[in-house]
């Protein structure tokens, strides 16, 4: 029971990890502390940036996206034709997939949950006490369990509450009509934005919001309107996405009725790290490193980590096998890093006013008569789009003639 590395968490960047750690002879046990069938909270979308990086994640069960529709605060819908689909999987058969990947490739998978207290420095590096009373060793310790890491926690790095977000919703039932569409529509008077992401055989509705925004009786109720106005929608096209009429009152309780039966709930916390955090965050240590979500590796405008979460483990891997772990901190700051914090600063901006609107409004006003603006909004979705020049973009766009 002894290993060179040990890996906490069995989501996208500990099992993407440890399959590429594993399929290069290095011996790596992956502890997997979900319980069997409960799914992480998230849409479960994956960008074309990511589907290009690593094709292979075409092979995992799940739908790819090549229409969307965006929502004003105000209602207005915006149909984009996007240029390069993305991905939505069950985070089931996703994480899954990966996990197989990771088992053929060699590494050994545990299903097991850990506490801080089962962990332990020693002079070799670290000793793991499991719940079954056995003993692993490894000389390396990866934390990859979440944005509330217990591994983050044990070396110091844990994030704080008002470093994170929050996400919560149901997966419901799939309505009736032939291709449900998949929706983004940012929340009318919240910073944040709500998502309808049809799966194969559900689908997932959420609302990702910042911590100091949340409060759960207003916000729950805004998505219980959001998902009657969604399933409205697919019954009269005309109908609008937040407020109903008065003779949509009958169906929308018949919805409400039906949904409450058959929907169930999931909420998690998710990396929303501030900008000046940034530059003193410390991913690794001796003998140790966090990846993915553990390293607050996600976009802080939209709470997307998948894109990261992979890229952290293959950068780690990376230094690992070249026997410099220690360039890990700097490769991800070269690689993401700037990214991410420019995200950061860009997020009251993203959620604020501009001329005299939510700049979500805006943005989504203009995209409805300008091509350019779809297209800068279509390389946003597929993560080719930086925040840091996104409204000069968007700016030039909508100055160039139609």
């Amino acid at each position: 029971m002894t290993f060179d590395v040990i890996i906490v968490g069995a989501g996208p960047a500990g099992s993407f990890a440890a399959e590429r750690l594993a399929s290069n002879g290095v011996r790596v046990m992956l502890l997997d502390g979900r319980p069997e069938g409960q799914p992480k909270a998230c849409g479960g979308g994956v960008t074309a940036k990511a589907l290009k990086a690593w094709p292979q994640l075409l092979n995992a069960v799940g739908r790819t996206v090549n229409d969307l529709e965006l929502y004003s605060p105000a209602g207005k819908r915006l149909s984009l034709k996007l240029g390069e689909p993305f991905a939505i999987y069950s985070r089931i058969a996703f994480d899954t997939y990966l996990r197989e990947r990771a088992s053929k490739a060699g590494a050994r998978v545990c299903a097991t949950k850990l506490t801080k207290r089962g962990i332990c420095r020693t002079e070799t590096g670290w000793s793991l006490q499991l719940p079954d009373e056995a003993q692993v060793a490894g000389k390396f310790l990866i934390g990859a369990d979440g944005a509330n890491s217990t591994v983050g926690k044990v070396v110091g790095q844990s994030l704080a509450a008002s470093e994170m977000e929050i996400a919560f919703g149901y997966r419901a039932p799939l309505p009736t009509c032939q291709e449900p569409p998949t929706v983004v529509a940012f929340l009318p008077g919240w910073a944040g934005y709500a998502w309808a992401f049809p799966r194969l055989d559900h689908i997932s509705f959420g609302i990702a919001t910042t911590q100091e925004a949340f409060a759960h009786e207003p916000l729950d109720s805004l998505l219980w309107n959001f998902m009657l106005g969604y399933y409205r929608q697919r019954e009269d096209s005309k109908a609008h996405l937040w407020c109903r009429r008065k003779a949509d009152h009958e169906r929308d309780e018949r919805t409400r009725r039906e949904l409450a039966r058959t929907v169930e709930r999931y909420a998690a916390r998710i990396p929303g790290v501030g900008d000046k955090t940034w530059d003193s965050r410390k991913v690794y240590g001796a003998g140790w490193a966090l990846v993915g979500d553990a390293a607050g590796f996600a976009d802080p405008v939209t709470g997307e980590g998948i894109y990261y979460a992979l890229r952290s483990a293959e950068l780690f891997s990376e230094c690992y096998l070249r026997g410099v772990p220690e360039a890990y901190e700097q490769r991800w700051r070269e690689d993401f890093g700037r990214e991410l914090k420019r995200a950061a600063q860009m997020r009251r901006r993203f959620y604020g006013n501009f001329w005299g609107a939510p700049f979500t409004e805006r943005m989504i006003e203009f995209a409805r008569s300008h091509r350019g603006i779809q297209r800068v909004l279509g390389d946003l979705v597929a993560g080719e789009q930086a925040y840091s020049d996104l409204k000069k973009k968007l700016a030039r766009s909508a100055l160039r003639p139609l």
